[in-house]
């Protein structure tokens, strides 16, 4: 029989000891994740066995034809629908076993959502939205906020409303938002797309600085190449998988 001090420094062991380092890391795992929606044809299936992973401070840019599942695959990791099967882990907790308002508390304080629409809050000025969320999630902090605003380059915005400001202005607003709250993961879905590509590059360099100085992983669809290739990594989503 091998002695302990032999059996703690075998390979096996540390391959084992690796890999749950590996998946310590991981703030976000999808695993053999399936969602259909019903049509007047019959269920149609989007998503047909998913997994995927995204480290903690990573950034991934999600590829893939219109109506590969994209934007269905964001709204399940940022727990606005349920997968048919299959899991969603964030951060060592699976989605599946929450309550609608463990799921609420989860989208207010574990993620960040970022979307074409902005999703602005029309009646709040800007220096109320972006502090929107983070005081959702007690994390407000007027220092970091006064930061982001000066970062954004929304100083001389502060006190006008959504409907006051031009699209990219809107949309450098919805990410100040996103991350005064500092949350572990953020969610992006197309963030650029309204925009020319010089604003669209400007809003997506603050996206990957700030998140940089946040910590937070990045999940971000484009259907950009361009854009795609100056995140960490790119996956691409085909037949309703990730393509190998």
């Amino acid at each position: 029989m091998r002695s302990l001090s032999k059996v703690l420094r075998s390979p096996e062991v540390f391959a084992f000891c690796n890999s749950v380092f590996e998946k310590a890391d991981m703030i976000l795992t999808l695993g053999g994740v399936r969602k259909s929606y019903s049509t007047a044809e019959g269920p149609i299936e989007i998503l047909k066995g998913v997994d995927l992973e995204v480290a903690a401070g990573e950034s991934v840019a999600l590829t893939g034809e219109s109506g590969s599942g994209k934007s269905t695959l964001l709204h399940l990791a940022g727990g606005l629908d349920r997968a048919d099967s299959g899991s969603v882990v964030m951060d060592g907790s699976d989605l599946a076993l929450f309550a609608e308002n463990e799921r609420a508390r989860y989208r207010r304080t574990r993620v960040g959502l970022v979307f074409q629409q902005f999703n602005l809050i029309p009646s709040l000025s800007v220096a109320a939205n972006i502090s929107f969320h983070a005081k959702l999630a007690n994390r407000y902090d007027h220092a970091w906020e006064a930061q982001l605003v000066e970062k954004l380059g929304l100083e001389e915005y502060t006190a006008r409303y959504p409907e006051q400001l031009s699209g990219g202005q809107q949309q450098r607003v919805a990410i100040g938002r996103t991350l005064a709250a500092r949350p572990p993961l953020i969610l992006a879905d197309e963030p650029t797309g309204n925009l020319d590509e010089q604003t669209g590059d400007a809003v997506l360099d603050l996206m990957l600085s700030l998140a940089r100085t946040v910590g937070s992983a990045l999940l971000l669809v484009t259907h950009s190449t361009r854009l795609a290739a100056r995140l960490d990594r790119t996956v691409v989503l085909r037949g309703g998988k990730i393509a190998e």
